[in-house]
């Protein structure tokens, strides 16, 4: 992996160096913010900042999360810097590490970073079927196109092919064509030259030049505007890109795996979508089936939850009662895998005794039940409010609950609750006017 390390630490940056490199990482200097930027801009491989906690941590991450610059940030700082961590950690550092830098815990941090996130757990027979596919066609240059339902997991899928292919060792670089709007999709898929267009302040690496050598997933991929498809055909068929504002198109070497919740043949029907493209893409074809559909995996993925969640928030593990994965095997799992997990988080967060009891599993759509009779165990119905409390009590001390663990960051505590940011300010909203005591905003 490679480190980029931004500012002095405290001329510390020798001894964090010497560590990160014993670690097998490769290191990068920046002295200020700005030169780090045009660093990650550059496209270079970088999985880890280190960032000087004097410097402007929350001014860095603004600017990776306005350009959708996806990397780790950890700050770093004397120990006595208590003010400064807490403040960096605010602004959206993942950790804080003290100064002078400890080999065991930057060796943590380090392995934290470079193991695998995004771990394929499974136990269905299905799963395992789909699962020798991918890594059948992996090795081969094919393009790939995965479908299915919204959180059937369709990007772990792709990264398996990827870390099973020749080009397991190079860049796997994703872009979700949903989420980012269709003026910007062209700049972030093939880059632009400095003075573009406004705001063009510095040259920018595209994704699919930053994908050379490697793998770029192009998710849900039915969303791209006509326009742009015509230009990612090009860079397909020609294996070369051209810069907005370039003069010279550049070559590069990139596989492609494309997904869609959507039934993409109907919308080439429909005129949205390029034939010529879908059948680039559709070389190889994988449905990825929804949860309901693999049900021995359920059990497995609540348990990785389980473990995944009690570690981040520094809670012990806990098993699953037999009435709470009563519950969930019998569920149908609208949302699939992403709504188990936000399920299991909130179990995790939400769970009082030596045991994850079925009070802590608040469904989203108990009308989803395979069976209505399974809301009833030995005889008593579950109550999945929890024990004298109403649904929309519970809620509200999860929400306030979750917004005190990130410090009143508003982002960050709708993402671990998997709710819109909208949605968390109209409750938190409605909490205050209600009475109730609501942490700061800060973020």
């Amino acid at each position: 992996m490679e480190l980029l390390i931004v500012g002095t630490l405290d001329g510390q940056i020798g001894a964090a160096s010497k560590i990160a490199i014993a670690q097998g990482g490769q290191v990068s200097l920046a002295q200020d913010i700005e030169s780090a930027l045009n660093i990650l801009r550059s496209g270079k491989n970088i999985e880890l900042v280190m960032i000087d906690v004097k410097l402007d941590v929350y001014k860095f991450i603004s600017s990776l999360e306005k350009e959708r610059i996806n990397v780790l940030v950890v700050a770093c700082g004397v120990a006595n810097d208590t003010s400064l961590a807490v403040k960096a950690i605010k602004a959206g550092a993942k950790e804080y590490i003290p100064l002078p830098p400890d080999a065991e815990l930057i060796g943590a941090v380090l392995a934290a970073a470079t193991r695998e996130n995004h771990a394929l757990i499974y136990g269905d027979k299905k799963t395992e079927a789909i699962l020798k596919m991918a890594k059948q066609i992996a090795p081969s240059e094919a393009s790939v196109f995965l479908t299915g339902a919204s959180g059937t997991g369709k990007e772990i899928f792709s990264r398996f092919i990827h870390d099973n292919s020749k080009r397991a060792n190079k860049k796997f670089v994703a872009v979700n064509c949903a989420a980012i709007p269709e003026t910007l999709l062209e700049s972030e898929l093939f880059g632009y030259e400095k003075g573009a267009f406004t705001g063009a302040v510095a040259r920018r690496i595209g994704k699919f030049e930053e994908a050379s050598g490697g793998t770029l997933l192009l998710d849900e991929i039915s969303e791209m505007d006509i326009r742009i498809q015509a230009k990612l055909l090009r860079a397909i068929q020609e294996k070369e890109i051209d810069r907005i504002g370039g003069k010279t198109p550049i070559k590069v070497d990139t596989r492609i795996i494309a997904t869609s919740n959507r039934n993409l043949a109907q919308s080439v029907k429909d005129g949205a979508f390029r034939e010529d493209l879908y059948y680039r893409l559709n070389v190889v074809n994988i449905n990825i089936p929804d949860l309901k559909d693999r049900p021995e995996d359920v059990p497995v993925l609540a348990k990785h939850f389980i473990k995944k969640y009690a570690e981040l928030n520094g809670l012990p593990m806990k098993d699953l009662s037999q009435e709470a994965a009563a519950l969930l095997d019998n569920y149908l799992w609208p949302g699939n895998v992403r709504e188990l997990e936000n399920t299991m988080h909130r179990a995790v967060l939400l769970s009082t005794g030596d045991e994850i009891e079925a009070s802590a599993i608040i469904l989203t759509d108990v009308s989803a039940m395979r069976n209505q009779q399974s809301e009833r165990n030995t005889g008593t119905e579950v109550n999945y409010s929890g024990a004298g409390q109403t649904l929309a009590g519970m809620e509200r001390n999860l929400i306030i609950d979750t917004l005190k663990h990130t410090f009143g960051n508003r982002t960050q505590a709708a993402n671990l609750l998997g709710i819109s940011i909208r949605t968390l300010r109209n409750k938190l909203k409605q909490y205050q006017e209600e009475g109730f005591d609501v942490p700061e905003s800060n973020g």
